[in-house]
């Protein structure tokens, strides 16, 4: 699994290299700093030096592991940017130096899906969940020569790692790598709902659960599109006044009102709003948000991961209104194809991506990032690797 000739990062290309990495050993229990190997790049995949990563609530809830397979050790992390160190055969669209985001969804631009003009749900690169590499289900990292699973096939809290080729695209090398690594994840997938999955429409009204990065990325989309009335429910008052700079126009509270909120959204709305987006990840809020929607044309996107309880339960009667539900992975965009049009929006001041960063933090100290988003007191912490 591991190449036997070992050399120190940034020695010999091409070899096993040793690096820093935040290994979680058992779910739930904070990150230990490991001096892990990590093997050269296979065929079509890349190894990257980690220059910034962030935390994202997904690494959090696989982490605490309440209703995700129980793989460890592991190295989790999937919202990176960084350089690329070597290539592996075959791989031409990359070269070293190249600046890079990682992907945590492929796209092999071959597949039904990738062709279809449809979907970004790429059938050979898709979302992984079994802990190891596409193209040969093994891993690359080990510790005192033990396996260590990777996360969604990128594992970027480490200094370097290594993705397929399809799992990263090329961007500008003057798009700051410390900023623009939210795009892997996060503000990319909020965009994308309001923008690719509920195509918002000017003049409308818009109803977002959860206000963290991926909430507020839908508020940020929907003022850009012209929405009229953008309604934010969480419940830490300590968003309201965050949430006004992405666009939001009204903060709910639940625990402020003794009537179901989808109730309050409807006497505010005059029946419910146009468009409801479910960004917690809690599957009783997604009929909520489904309740708070309009009939005839209301539509509820949902873009949470799960914590807990899988499974959705709605009354048909919402359905048959009119009331439609989707899902949106990654805010439907193609990861390979469509991102580097965010960085350069960025790079043109369209978009914001600076403001949701809320702590930097050195590399050592992420448990210090796990903790503060558990606590609820951050939006994006952005890790930096050594120099």
């Amino acid at each position: 699994m591991m190449n036997s000739t070992t050399s120190t990062a940034g020695g010999v290309a091409g070899g096993v290299i040793s690096c820093k990495a935040a290994v979680a050993w058992a779910a739930g229990e904070p990150l230990v700093i490991e001096e892990v190997q990590l093997s050269p790049p296979g065929p079509l995949e890349i190894r990257i030096k980690v220059v910034s990563t962030s935390l994202c609530r997904s690494d959090l809830t696989a982490w605490i592991s309440e209703a995700q397979p129980q793989l460890f050790p592991r190295i989790f992390g999937h919202e990176a940017s960084g350089v690329v160190e070597s290539v592996g055969h075959e791989v031409t669209e990359f070269e070293d130096g190249d600046h890079v985001l990682t992907l945590f969804t492929g796209e092999c631009m071959s597949c039904r899906h990738c062709t279809s003009g449809k979907s970004n749900i790429c059938q050979v690169l898709g979302l992984e969940r079994q802990g190891l590499m596409h193209s040969d289900k093994k891993t690359r990292f080990s510790v005192k020569g033990k396996p260590i699973y990777h996360y969604c096939a990128v594992s970027s809290f480490s200094e370097y790692t290594v993705v397929h080729s399809g799992c990263a695209v090329k961007i500008s090398s003057i798009a700051p790598l410390e900023k623009i690594c939210l795009l892997s994840c996060g503000v990319a997938a909020g965009l994308g709902a309001a923008w690719k999955v509920a195509n918002i429409s000017k003049g409308s009204t818009i109803v977002i659960f959860g206000l963290g990065t991926v909430g507020l990325s839908v508020a940020q989309g929907a003022k850009l599109r012209g929405a009229s009335h953008i309604i934010g429910v969480d419940i830490n008052p300590e968003k309201s006044e965050k949430a006004k700079a992405f666009g939001v126009t009204d903060f709910l509270n639940p625990n402020d009102y003794d009537q179901p909120i989808q109730q309050v959204i409807h006497q505010m709305t005059d029946g419910g709003a146009d468009y409801a987006f479910e960004c917690v990840g809690d599957t009783g809020l997604i009929t909520t948000a489904l309740q708070s929607c309009c009939s005839g044309w209301g539509l509820t996107v949902t873009l949470g991961v799960p914590k807990e309880n899988p499974e959705i339960a709605a009354h048909c009667g919402l359905f048959l209104s009119g009331r439609t539900l989707t899902g949106s992975l990654f805010g439907g965009w193609k990861p390979k194809s469509e991102l580097p049009s965010l960085v350069d929006k960025y790079l043109q001041k369209e978009i914001k991506i600076d403001e949701y960063i809320t702590h930097n933090l050195m590399f050592e100290d992420i448990n210090k990032a796990f903790d503060l988003m558990r606590q609820g007191q951050c939006l994006r912490c952005v890790m930096h690797m050594p120099k």
